[in-house]
């Protein structure tokens, strides 16, 4: 029996990245290992019928702690997605708890087992904020928490690698914003938002946001392991290129939705301050609300990542911009529900 092992298993990119195996043939078994058990609403209707066979299987596994995962059969590929990644949400001691001591345990994990593959999901929070242009070559700047501790989880993977350089391959990939079936996220406000009239531009209309489609950022993952195996790790942003503009995102939901959207643009400095007294406001009333100061704020950021590993690869992309969003409101369509 061939097995995959994914921590963090249970999530976004781990339910897509299991489907992904598994409709392949790759392996005939994914152990999902997490901390949450699978929510189906956030998976598609293929994930959750893999599930009922039996073909992916939860255990319940906290990366903080020593893995003590037990397999009666060869690993063959092991994924590290389990990560703390929402900003704002936690302390920062939060974020090197979760994501350093998961890189070890995992690492460790993979030793016991003897698996000579492992891929993990960095992100391009290490190379910080900035207008400019950012590829693999850049010199990473983290300024967050999440951020640094993304860095030195990359530096945790590659110190097993290099325990057995001939024999190990790691693929190590930074990925903008991943968006998809299940996604939950930014993009996901971002495309009920505009269908239901309340989007807002922020003098941001072309600030870039680098963004992969969850289904390409599988493929690529498993291309690098496979297709580009060397002796030393793979690392490699991932997105489309070049990143899409915030316009172009809005764009791209009013053509896949077939409408029309008049899109107000109102100046950043009415509506950051509002922020501020919004989340005050909320937590006084003890209510859930998307509006905050720091949300704000990286909309109007760039985050402009070149994917220059797979252009010098010559990685073929296997969605377009338009492509990727279309098969994502065939795959989920209560994602782009909204009152109109």
């Amino acid at each position: 029996m061939r097995l995959a092992v994914i921590f963090g298993g249970t999530g976004f990119i781990g339910s897509h990245f299991s489907q992904y195996l598994l409709d392949r043939g790759i392996v005939d078994n994914v152990i999902a290992a997490d901390i949450v058990e699978l929510n189906s609403d956030k998976t598609t209707e293929t994930y959750k019928e893999l599930v009922s066979s039996g073909k992916i299987i939860f255990q319940n596994i906290d990366v903080r702690k020593p893995i003590s995962l037990k397999v009666n059969t060869e690993v063959l590929l092991i994924a590290n997605f389990a990560a703390i990644h929402r900003e704002p949400g936690h302390e920062a001691y939060e974020y090197y708890e979760t994501n350093l001591l998961g890189a070890q345990n995992v690492c460790k994990w993979a030793e016991s087992v003897n698996c000579s593959n492992v891929i993990f999901t960095s992100s391009i929070a290490p190379y910080g904020p900035s207008e400019e242009s950012r590829d693999e070559y850049s010199i990473p700047v983290p300024e967050t928490a999440y951020g640094g501790s993304k860095l030195a989880s990359e530096h945790i993977h590659r110190t097993w690698q290099a325990g057995d350089k001939e024999n190990r391959r790691l693929v190590i990939v930074r990925p903008g914003v991943v968006f998809g079936a299940g996604e939950g996220g930014n993009v996901t406000r971002l495309v009920k938002a505009t269908i239901g009239r309340y989007f807002l531009y922020m003098a941001n209309k072309n600030t870039r946001k680098a963004g992969v489609y969850v289904k390409e950022l599988c493929h690529a993952m498993y291309w690098a392991l496979t297709e580009k195996a060397s002796k030393e790790p793979a690392l490699f942003n991932m997105s489309i290129n070049p990143g899409p503009t915030i316009e172009e995102y809005v764009g791209a939901v009013c053509e896949v939705e077939g409408i029309e959207r008049l899109v107000p643009n109102v100046p950043f400095m009415v509506i950051y301050p509002m922020s501020f007294i919004a989340t005050w406001l909320a937590r006084i009333l003890r209510i859930k609300q998307p509006i905050n100061p720091v949300r704000i704020k990286k909309l109007v950021r760039s985050n402009n990542i070149i994917p220059l590993y797979l252009q010098e690869n010559d990685y073929s992309y296997l969605y377009t911009f338009k492509d990727a969003m279309t098969d994502w409101r065939k795959d989920k369509p209560s994602d782009w529900n909204a009152k109109r």
